[in-house]
């Protein structure tokens, strides 16, 4: 597990693809009625990425990307991303205290889903009751917990502003560089894949 950071690269372009993934297995009766069952809680994300140029040049866009690559051995390693428009959350619930708990996992919400954000890029802010929280509590930004000292009283609603990246690995084990004019080079398909 690596902490290392996918580089941000001016040749990035849109269309950003982002897939959410369920596994689900589906078991047919002899009636043909159904029974499923959801095998994982949150879904795994995918994302597929086009560079329309990499330089070869004193900016070394296609060293940083390259490097970053071979540096992970294709999908061996896994790593942090920042997601273009998926990074960051204001005012997003992560608890409501009850009188005895005292760490919270932080999260991002989409329209009344939420699920657990475990990467932060830095110290979140706390608000208790939308009263900001400077202190009286701690951040593990490796794990994306929130502990209290002391403890959230009962029905206290604990909101936090969060930054934050997704924790990927390459989805293959090759990636095919395209050189089209002297020092510019293009990458069509870099795909990656969130990991728990």
């Amino acid at each position: 597990m690596s902490n290392a950071v996918f580089p941000t690269l001016p040749g990035l372009t849109w269309d950003i693809k982002r897939s959410p993934e369920f596994k689900t297995t589906i078991v047919t009766g002899a009636d043909g009625g159904e029974t499923r069952i959801g095998n994982w809680v949150y879904p795994l994300w995918h994302w597929k990425l086009t560079y329309e140029f990499l330089r070869d040049d004193a900016t070394n866009e296609l060293k940083s990307l390259l490097g970053f690559f071979l540096a992970r051995s294709g999908r061996l390693d896994d790593f942090l991303f920042l997601a273009p428009d998926d990074c960051e959350v204001t005012d997003q619930v992560i608890g409501v205290g009850d009188g005895t708990t005292a760490a919270f996992q932080c999260a991002r919400g989409l329209g009344g889903y939420a699920e657990p954000v475990t990467v932060l890029r830095e110290k979140p802010v706390i608000y208790l009751d939308g009263v900001r929280c400077p202190t009286g509590w701690s951040a593990d930004l490796a794990t994306g917990r929130v502990t209290f000292a002391p403890v959230p009283a009962r029905s206290t609603v604990i909101t936090a502003d969060l930054s934050y990246y997704w924790r990927v690995r390459f989805d293959l084990d090759m990636a095919e560089f395209n050189q089209f004019a002297e020092k510019l080079w293009d990458l069509q398909e870099c795909t990656l894949v969130s990991v728990r």
